[in-house]
């Protein structure tokens, strides 16, 4: 019995170019699903709708992602990557400021990457009305390490040998800073757009941020030096 010639594997131009494909359609079903999803919630959004939006076959949604809760998922995690890494402040050879610039830098970062940043933040915020596990996932595995080493940091420079609540408050409260340029943004566009308009204005704010979180640990170190007579007058 005689076969059909076999035709020969891709040349490696061609290889490429078939992986580059690919990536390509995956990240604009990506990026429209993080807009929908965004906009209307995991529920009021189907696969047609998105991708209608990004122009590509229902089909593809499974190829790339299994189904539309796979694709959910990938669009929470993955379009700005790890924005969480610890190795940025956490290491104890760094200073108290270089471990703030590495902390607050590394949370600001995203904001450099535009609608894509707001986007997400819109789609967080929505996740917590409209639950679907995926925060509470993000809560164990990605917050709660990053606010531990935070906590660690604020305790070795303080020189806490136990980590205590004030100590939690003061982590939290430096995390707020960062946090409240991600939720004020739209009011900050309205109000003095200059300030985050670009990269080097977000790595201002971080620094400017760095500058108020020092204070906030120097107040905290001097509220620990004071004697423990004053401490209970301290309201």
């Amino acid at each position: 019995m005689k076969t059909g010639p076999r035709l020969p594997p891709p040349s490696l131009p061609e290889a490429r170019k078939q992986r580059s494909d690919g990536a390509e359609a995956r990240s604009h079903l990506l990026l429209a699903a993080l807009r929908l999803f965004a906009e209307k919630g995991f529920a009021k959004t189907s696969t047609r709708d998105i991708a209608h939006a990004a122009e590509a076959n229902v089909a593809a949604i499974s190829y790339y992602f299994g189904d539309k809760a796979g694709l959910y998922r990938s669009v929470f995690t993955e379009p700005l990557g790890a924005c969480d890494d610890i190795a940025r402040f956490q290491p104890a050879h760094l200073s108290l400021r270089q471990a703030l610039e590495g902390f607050i830098g590394g949370f600001l970062e995203p904001l450099k990457q535009g609608d894509l940043a707001q986007q997400l933040t819109r789609l967080h915020f929505r996740e917590m009305l409209e639950p679907t596990g995926l925060w509470a996932e993000q809560i164990k595995l990605q917050i709660k390490p990053a606010h531990a080493a935070l906590a660690e940091v604020l305790a070795r420079h303080l020189g806490v040998t136990k980590i205590d609540d004030d100590v939690h408050r003061l982590a939290f409260s430096i995390t707020a800073l960062a946090m409240q340029v991600f939720i004020s943004r739209d009011v900050i566009e309205n109000v003095r757009p200059q300030l985050i308009a670009t990269p080097k204005s977000i790595d201002l704010w971080a620094a400017r941020l760095a500058d108020f979180a020092e204070a906030m640990i120097a107040v905290e170190a001097a509220r620990r030096r004071q004697p423990v007579s004053d401490k209970k007058k301290t309201p």
